[in-house]
């Protein structure tokens, strides 16, 4: 008899074709295992930008990452696959952690590279990040 390592697996989306993959790898996993799916998103709060622009800047990334997730979940859907969401704001890599740490996840299935190397330059690889802190397995999928 095979044990279940793998109860709770995080995704943290960003709309890249990284994170599509590694939604895709989730889906395996819950086939082989059973998993339940955890679905994040976080709005990055400290990407310098004009203070003016700031409030109406979030709003844009909330709705964007809402629409993230609901896509996401859509698809999971289609496969009789439900999912927990969370969309929250902070550092991508730190809220990542908390989730997974509050949800007890038995692994993290995040994308290689995200959406943009301007945002990787100023905030480094966010898989990086969380291989390097997370409290639970990672996988990083290509």
């Amino acid at each position: 008899m095979t044990v279940n390592n793998f109860k709770k697996i995080l995704v943290p989306l960003d709309g890249s074709t990284y994170s599509e993959k590694a939604l895709k790898r989730a889906c395996d996993f819950v086939d082989a295992f059973n998993s339940e799916i955890i679905l994040i998103y976080v709005v990055e709060k400290s990407i310098p930008i004009n203070l003016l622009d700031r409030k109406e800047y979030l709003g844009m990334l909330r709705k964007f990452g809402t629409k993230i997730l609901d896509k996401s979940k859509t698809t999971l859907s289609k496969k009789g696959i439900s999912a927990k969401i969370f969309l929250k704001e902070g550092n991508i890599a730190n809220e990542i952690e908390k989730v997974a740490k509050k949800e007890k996840c038995d692994l993290i299935i995040v994308g290689n590279k995200g959406l943009g190397s301007v945002t990787r330059l100023l905030l480094g690889s966010v898989s990086n990040k969380i291989s390097q802190s997370s409290s639970c397995s990672v996988l990083i999928v290509k």
